[in-house]
């Protein structure tokens, strides 16, 4: 997924798409996270990591347009769309993270570098934008790993 680039074409009011990335290159190779929501509901999945010779994981499901549209207003109501990264650290050698969201006729596309803690953002030359940042991030890492553990789910709980 991470050397993949996705088209999206005739954009309209309901276009909602989003693709989150996080990794490295070091003595483990490229290691990274990675998760994308598209228009069709189509959640896809990848995290790599290389300690101790671990595989990478990807997953694969479809979500309802309930679970698509709270994703779209946890994106909405974070009002990330308003902020610019010109400010934000650039990407190093502990690595990077990417936010693409298409809502609607609005395109946007956030590059960083990877952030360790909040005290990272508050030292940064645009704390607020990259606190907006850092929150929805986190917000979409658990709802995402929270999709992700109940659809693939071992033992299901029994109804």
């Amino acid at each position: 997924m991470a050397d993949e680039m996705v088209v999206v074409e005739e954009k309209g009011a309901d276009d909602f798409y989003l693709r989150y990335y996080v990794g490295h290159k070091g003595k483990f190779g490229h290691e990274f996270l990675e998760f994308e929501f598209r228009p069709n509901g189509k959640l896809r999945y990848a995290n790599n990591s290389q300690y101790k010779n671990d595989t990478m994981i990807r997953k694969e499901t479809f979500v309802s347009p309930e679970v698509l549209g709270e994703v779209k207003r946890i994106v909405e109501d974070s009002e990330i769309t308003k902020e610019d990264d010109n400010l934000w650290p650039m990407e190093d050698r502990v690595g990077r993270q990417e936010l693409e969201i298409v809502l609607g006729d609005e395109h946007i596309s956030f590059t960083t570098s990877k952030i360790g803690s909040l005290i990272d953002v508050d030292e940064s030359k645009d704390p607020e934008g990259l606190k907006c940042f850092y929150y929805l991030v986190q917000d979409l890492k658990c709802f995402v790993f929270s999709l992700i553990g109940m659809h693939f789910k071992i033992k299901p709980v029994p109804t």
